[in-house]
């Protein structure tokens, strides 16, 4: 995986070290409830793009402080909304539930990622 083997995994107990999946409107508020920092990556059933960043959000959820989740924009359509979800994938970075950071312009490495989400974990 290119870019990802620079980034060392940390424990700093600030979120699951796997991606979470949210199925609906009371996942995504009980994921806010229990995180401060959350990347949020908005996917569809049959997208390459967002397949291909399946095993980097693995890697950023290891390595950077927060919480990973993603998303099915089809699935939950409340929350696909609220986010004014236009494409996928489409991540956001939320601080204490407001968004702070989106990058909706296709693949990401999960080094970019993982600065993103310490950038926001520091502020």
């Amino acid at each position: 995986m290119t870019g990802t083997e620079d980034v060392e995994a940390i424990d700093d107990g600030t979120g699951p070290r796997t991606p979470v999946q949210l199925d609906d409107m009371a996942d995504y508020d009980e994921l806010l409830a229990e995180h401060d920092l959350v990347l949020l990556e908005f996917v569809t059933s049959g997208c390459g793009i967002c397949a291909s960043m399946e095993p980097v959000l693995g890697t950023v959820a290891r390595s950077a402080p927060g919480a990973v989740a993603t998303v099915n924009a089809g699935l939950v359509p409340g929350l696909t909304a609220e986010f004014g979800v236009q494409s996928v994938p489409t991540l956001v970075v939320l601080a204490d539930g407001d968004e702070v950071a989106r990058l909706d312009d296709g693949f990401q490495s999960a080094e970019t990622l993982v600065d993103l989400l310490e950038t926001h974990a520091v502020q």
